[in-house]
């Protein structure tokens, strides 16, 4: 009876999006997929009642809240994150949206959605790799398609202005490029399914203490320079259907009643035809959000009033909200849903057609693809076929690899492996997948006696790795959602830990899974570093294929690793702690020097520079040339494998003005991921967006490249001190918004 009933929900479904009840449908003029989307869009709109407009604009949590006594929609998926009542007497389904970036996520309760978990976005962004973002974009989208929902809540490009914040394994790094061409390829792979990504969270909204309350304040020239830069590169990249505004403000107002960002930046200078929906709980208004550019309210009950429902409906009968500015919100509604399939290829829950081992497969070459090897002393790794005596300490490694909290929390097949870990309600639960690094080790040393720790007795973890030829300690920092982290210690007296296991046996090897940039006072006397992240559902496997050398680690970092938070721009985070309880201002007098460009500007030298990251052999990068046509700058050169393994080096493109001033001494201009044998070398080339020599001028909106020289560096990290260079000279240009050339400026 099970499986008839499900087929019969099916049938219900593909009657209600008019798909094989809808004959007649078929013929009206907006159901011909050869139209444009505009057209179609428009086309329907006009045959639309008012209050079918208005159903668009308002969206619901997908699970019941019982506090506010609101039930979720019949139609929706229960323990989801939203839904959207469609128009379906016109053919437009409704909208089942799911979280997040990292797979399909549920909400907490007792009929969550097992699904696939890719590794942080911080990994996927650590590949330095856009065809392994977009596989792993295509693989999420799949999941979600499969499970019955057309728009996935993806597309996290957060700049890391602090390692402190709590989601930042949720985004793509400290760089504008680097993480605006790799969400950008995910959107592409998520998208590919005909499934809508967002784009989030729009804009600087990158810290959690306090994220409802503070009030970014920053100039627009350094804001379009850094984070709207990485958030347009990944809209031009990924052409998402829609964006999400963020909880904080900006300059004074709530970003999802920011008419500069919402109609100004977005709608305006990119020229954005998606639509703009709001973070669960971010909407203040009626009049000015509508007005501004906000399109769809979402996840009621999160808000404190249905802004978009009977107000709304007031506001345009009463002139308040013009009525062109309703039609609008629902046109781009429509418009998206037309242009990214979602109307022709209508979704219907069908699970059990997902291939999860193949999509294991996809999680694992993310994750080693990602992992950074920080240090390798002496080669330490990968660990010797001849080993005898292994010791595991810490982490939980007998059960499993930690995951970050939130609302992009993924739940595994086979549940929590560690269950119990406050918090265990929202942002929590703190999840183990049930991928158990332990067990991945032994299968792959079947001659060696492996024994494990749990670390919480740290005189019997030091005796234990004196038995042993090498130690293995995993290190963990949860980190999640709504919390930054108080420092950038690992917690529960780990480094302590570490210290005394790497006292008694110098062959220590640390493998870290953290949300984001750690100090290890303990660095000098462990053998080998690896940064893991947090893995995704089969990370046990995909640490140990590293460990083992199945895999040849290639990730190189997207962020620095501070030394101290002494060295960060606020050294202390404005809010922490009591930062919800009231509003405050977060003055980001750094500008555009995020990341590595603040350690460039203040000569401040990490524990790890941007871009670092070794591998199982060695490389040499040769033969820079670079050249200027037309304003626009090529670079070419060799990377030559010089070890005996294969491997994948990251080829980094750094570009720095000789007289011109900028927010940094340089900025990377272009990467390259380039696969080389032992013994071969291998030519690559990157051209350099014209918007990364410029500086941005907010007046006229364009960006100016002043005439002079241009040095262009080769390295493999932004504090390479084998890095080569070499100089090109440009002509004074302008650029759009776009990059796009405008007239020749004359020189001055």
């Amino acid at each position: 009876m099970d499986r008839l009933a499900t087929i019969r929900n099916r049938i219900a479904l593909l009657c209600a999006t008019a798909v094989c009840c809808g004959s007649a449908l078929a013929a009206e003029p907006w159901m011909n997929a050869k139209l444009p989307a505009d057209e179609r869009a428009a086309l329907v709109l006009r045959e639309m009642t008012q209050d079918e407009k208005l159903k668009l604009v308002f969206g619901y949590f997908g699970m019941h809240n019982d506090g506010k006594k609101m039930k979720r929609p019949a139609p929706s998926h229960d323990q989801s994150a939203g839904f959207i009542y469609g128009v379906p007497r016109l053919g437009i389904p409704h909208l089942w949206e799911t979280d997040a970036g990292l797979g399909v996520a549920s909400q907490a309760g007792p009929n969550v959605r097992p699904a696939t978990a890719l590794p942080s976005g911080l990994n996927t962004a650590a590949t330095w790799d856009v065809g392994t973002a977009y596989a792993g974009g295509a693989m999420i989208g799949a999941e979600a398609r499969a499970y019955g929902f057309n728009v996935l809540l993806a597309g996290g490009v957060n700049l890391m202005r602090d390692p402190r914040n709590g989601r930042n394994f949720e985004y793509g790094g400290e760089d504008p490029l680097l993480a605006g061409r790799m969400v950008g390829a995910q959107i592409r792979g998520i998208q590919s399914n005909h499934v809508v990504s967002t784009l989030k969270h729009f804009a600087l909204n990158d810290q959690e203490a306090g994220r409802t309350t503070l009030n970014v304040l920053i100039s627009e020239q350094a804001a379009v320079t850094s984070d709207l830069l990485a958030l347009q590169i990944a809209n031009e990249e990924g052409n998402p259907g829609a964006v999400m505004c963020a909880y904080n403000r900006v300059n004074g107002a709530y970003s999802c009643e920011n008419r500069w960002l919402l109609t100004e930046v977005l709608k305006g200078d990119w020229g954005f035809k998606g639509w703009v929906m709001s973070d669960w709980g971010a909407v203040h208004s009626t009049v000015p959000a509508a007005n501004a550019g906000l399109d769809q309210q979402s996840g009621m009950p999160f808000d404190l009033a249905d802004y978009f429902g009977a107000p709304l409906k007031e506001a345009v009968a009463n002139g308040w909200v013009p009525q062109a500015r309703l039609d609008d919100m629902a046109r781009r509604i429509l418009r998206t849903m037309f242009d990214h399939g979602v109307v022709d290829h209508p979704v219907a829950p069908a699970p059990e057609t997902i291939d999860f081992k193949a999509h294991a497969a996809v999680s694992v070459k993310d994750a080693q693809e990602g992992m950074v090897l920080l240090k390798n002393a002496a080669r330490a790794l990968p660990l010797a076929p001849a080993v005898k005596r292994i010791a595991v300490i810490g982490g939980h490694a007998d059960k499993g690899v930690l995951a970050g909290g939130g609302s992009s929390l993924v739940y595994p097949a086979g549940g929590n492996a560690v269950p119990g870990i406050a918090p265990t309600t929202w942002p929590g639960p703190v999840m183990y997948y049930p991928s158990a690094p332990l067990e991945a080790i032994r299968r792959r040393a079947p001659g060696a006696t492996v024994k494990y720790a749990d670390g919480a007795d740290r005189a019997a973890a030091a005796a234990l790795a004196r038995e042993a030829d090498v130690v293995v300690v995993f290190a963990t920092q949860w980190t999640g959602e709504g919390v930054d982290a108080p420092d950038l210690s690992l917690p529960a007296g780990q480094d302590d830990l570490i210290a005394a296991v790497a006292a008694a046996n110098p062959q220590t090897v640390v493998v870290l899974e953290t949300g984001g940039p750690v100090v290890m006072p303990w660095l000098s006397n462990v053998a080998a570093v690896l940064e893991a992240w947090y893995p995704g559902t089969s990370g046990g496997e995909a640490i140990a294929g590293i460990l083992f050398g199945e895999a040849n680690p290639s990730g190189h970092l997207p962020a620095t690793f501070p030394a101290s938070t002494a060295q960060l721009p606020r050294p202390v985070l404005d809010g922490y702690l009591d930062g919800n309880e009231r509003r405050f201002d977060v003055d980001y007098h750094e500008g555009a020097a995020v990341g590595y460009k603040w350690f460039d500007l203040k000569g401040l030298k990490p524990l790890f520079p941007f871009g670092h990251g070794l591998s199982y052999t060695d490389f040499t990068l040769s033969g820079l040339k670079a050249a200027a046509r037309d304003g626009i700058v090529t670079a070419s050169f060799t990377v030559a494998n010089t070890g005996k393994r294969a491997g994948k080096e990251v080829a980094q493109v750094y570009v720095a003005p000789v007289g011109a001033r900028w927010e940094a001494p340089k900025r990377l201009g272009g990467f390259a991921k380039v696969d080389v044998q032992p013994g071969a070398a291998a030519q690559a080339s990157v051209t350099i967006d014209p918007r990364l020599l410029a500086v941005y001028d907010a007046p006229t909106k364009r960006w100016n490249v002043a005439a002079g020289d241009y040095r262009v560096i080769l390295a493999a990290s932004a504090a390479d001190d084998k890095a080569q260079e070499t100089t090109v000279r440009l002509e004074a240009a302008s650029y759009d918004v776009h990059g796009k050339p405008l007239r020749a400026r004359a020189a001055p």
